[in-house]
């Protein structure tokens, strides 16, 4: 039977993005049940089922994540195609990055991108979770992490990290043990899986229960977080980004107990679909890098 539905597709690709139908007819200026019927319809065509929900959440099944990358790859193609006839072609690369790498780690490479790539522009967003990712309008990110379901992503700088507080908080924990100080003291989040991922995965490595304090804050930025802990509104996981303040002795290690196995990956939404100028993009940055190997899909 010949396919019919393709004026389906962009729907389809932008709810499978969102994971939510009420996002998608937002972002299409539609309604509600003008989306949902467009993915009946498509559903009906195909024959297998593109959706289905867990736990109130829209998740592709295995058929339709297939297809998903298969017709984002093939929009984002028409779409770059449409745009060099039209003579439209910005050669603008935009990536979504944590904010403290942007402005501790990229920020001073940037003279030498240009010098390397003066026929690409960059735009740079902000961006401290997943979360945030899975909605944003483009298909590259810089996170901190360890892995992400889902997603392609790949090691870009491992680190060696650790619990640090500024002076009173150092001193503060000289006085009880490292147990009590976890629960007394606030722990500040780190963006990684529902805030605190990385802070509970230090609790696991250092063989103590995460029960942290009520009056844990919560920061998503993390430029705006390292500078909690520098003021002293509590205890946070930080890397070699922040030597200058550790050498400063404005922050101080809490315990010498280090997270193994996170650090700052490349993410994609679809690896295979990326532009031209977005590959130059990740050529060059991992070129600035030493070599890793543990790229991983999943």
């Amino acid at each position: 039977m010949k396919f019919r539905s393709f004026d389906s597709f962009r729907v389809f690709e932008k709810v499978a993005q969102l994971e939510s139908i009420t996002l998608a007819a937002e972002a299409l200026n539609l309604s509600k049940s003008a989306i949902s019927y467009q993915i009946t319809k498509l559903e009906d065509e195909l024959g297998f089922l593109l959706f289905e929900r867990v736990n109130s959440r829209l998740v592709l099944t295995t058929k339709g994540r297939r297809l998903w990358y298969v017709a984002e790859s093939s929009l984002n193609q028409i779409e770059r195609e449409i745009n060099l006839l039209r003579g439209e072609n910005s050669g603008t690369v935009k990536v979504g990055i944590v904010s403290s790498f942007a402005s501790r780690w990229l920020s001073p490479r940037l003279t030498n991108f240009f010098e390397q790539c003066p026929d690409l522009g960059l735009k740079i967003e902000s961006i401290n979770s997943i979360d945030e990712f899975s909605n944003a309008d483009f298909s590259i990110a810089i996170l901190w992490g360890d892995s992400w379901s889902d997603y392609e992503y790949e090691l870009l700088m491992p680190t060696s990290s650790f619990l640090l507080g500024n002076r009173k908080i150092y001193e503060q924990t000289r006085s009880i043990t490292l147990e009590e100080a976890m629960k007394k003291i606030p722990l500040l989040n780190d963006g990684f899986y529902g805030g605190n991922g990385g802070m509970q995965a230090w609790h696991r490595q250092a063989n103590l229960e995460y029960n942290p304090s009520k009056s844990s804050l919560k920061i998503t930025d993390a430029s705006t977080r390292l500078q909690a802990v520098v003021d002293g509104q509590g205890i946070a996981l930080w890397d070699e980004l922040v030597n200058e303040e550790i050498e400063s002795g404005k922050l101080f290690y809490i315990s010498d107990i280090m997270l193994p196995g996170f650090g700052y990956h490349l993410v994609y939404k679809n690896k295979n679909s990326l532009s031209i100028e977005e590959k130059n993009f990740c050529k060059w940055i991992r070129s600035e890098l030493p070599k890793q190997t543990n790229s991983k899909t999943l």
